[in-house]
């Protein structure tokens, strides 16, 4: 099947690196990556009653995206879950999205949403993993837990992983049977801090029957103001298939 455009971007609660919260500013980056599916990070606020920065129709008109529905969230006006949302465009069908609890000494999250898109089946993972590297650790072998125990569809995962160490020394050891994580030759591209990006802190990552190509930032004079992260963005190939079986 032809390529679909993915894409990660922390969005910072959509406030800038002129410290000015701008939602309208957030979703017109978005808007620019062009993406079928986006995994969205810090879209909720920290405390109180949690509730998320963007508009969600604003959203979809100017994007055609539309987020994942949860049962669970952390208020009732929160957009996702620990901050974490996955946007779909309109060909994708959700058969099975839940949110999960990550372990570590800070309150983590991720999306586990399960989608056919084009007809496709394919399994798409959003987090959002701790600053601790011990708590990454933790993160990571829970995450492979939940790729082991899914259908056999191809698995695709995104999102601030706050790592950017390759090799024996990443915090993403434990995805290393699952996914395309850690050797030194996996594709990483940084992204952080916005106006000058020097580290890999946000991933996008496929697994054997879900080939990443052509991964960029997504860098404009818009997006280098509207997060202290820039987006990322990449090809995902599908094989076509018949059934769900990797």
């Amino acid at each position: 099947m032809s390529d679909l455009i993915v894409s990660s971007y922390n969005i910072h609660k959509a406030v800038g690196t002129d410290m000015r919260r701008d939602p309208t500013r957030t979703v017109q980056v978005i808007r620019e990556i062009g993406a079928d599916i986006v995994a969205l990070q810090e879209v909720d606020r920290r405390f109180g009653d949690r509730r998320g920065v963007l508009d969600p129709e604003m959203l979809h008109s100017v994007t055609g995206l539309v987020p994942v529905a949860l049962t669970d969230r952390l208020g009732a006006r929160a957009h996702g879950w620990h901050g974490n949302l996955l946007l779909l465009h309109g060909g994708a069908e959700v058969e099975e999205a839940r949110a999960v609890t990550l372990p570590g000494l800070e309150p983590r999250g991720a999306i586990v949403a399960d989608i056919r898109i084009n007809g496709q089946p394919l399994r798409v993972i959003t987090a959002h993993l701790g600053l601790l590297h011990q708590s990454r650790l933790l993160q990571a072998r829970f995450l492979s837990k939940v790729i082991e125990e899914g259908d056999g569809r191809p698995t695709l995962v995104m999102g601030d992983f706050n790592e950017w160490r390759l090799g024996a020394g990443c915090s993403l050891m434990p995805l290393r049977r699952e996914l395309r994580a850690v050797k030194r030759s996996a594709q990483t591209i940084a992204s952080f801090p916005a106006q000058m990006p020097v580290l890999p802190l946000d991933r996008i990552i496929g697994c054997r029957r879900a080939e990443i190509g052509d991964l960029r930032i997504h860098d404009s004079i818009l997006a280098r103001k509207a997060s202290d992260h820039l987006p990322i963005r990449a090809a995902l190939n599908l094989p076509r298939v018949q059934s769900a079986v990797m």
